[in-house]
């Protein structure tokens, strides 16, 4: 199965003959891409940390002082508690910030195109 050997390197010497030169625009919208996703890695980690913490501490307190919580939630439905919050926080953030940030350079590029 799959492709012979000599089919394939047919295949690559065509597509070496073919010489494209990418635009600057093209070069621009993969800095921008790479910047955008980028940001929202960085606002969602920030994100995940602050909801982390902010979960950890209620399910620490109530593990120590809740009896229901005591006599049911180990080790592992406490990391599973505080680990799902923050890992729904950096989802979120991630795809709103990248989101906003291809609104904000679709909108940079169709007012350079009209201008």
């Amino acid at each position: 199965m799959g492709i012979p050997s000599e089919m394939r390197d047919v295949w690559v010497q065509r597509r070496a003959k073919f010489f494209i030169i990418p635009s600057p625009a093209e070069d621009q919208k993969k800095l921008r891409a790479q910047q955008s996703s980028q940001e929202g890695i960085r606002a969602g980690l920030k994100a995940a940390a602050i909801t982390g913490v902010f979960t950890a501490v209620p399910t620490l307190i109530a593990v120590r002082k809740v009896v229901w919580a005591k006599a049911n939630l180990n080790h592992t439905a406490q990391a599973l508690i505080i680990n799902g919050a923050s890992i729904a926080a950096y989802f979120i953030t991630v795809d709103k910030t990248v989101l906003e940030s291809a609104r904000k350079n679709s909108r940079a590029q169709f007012d350079n195109k009209t201008a």
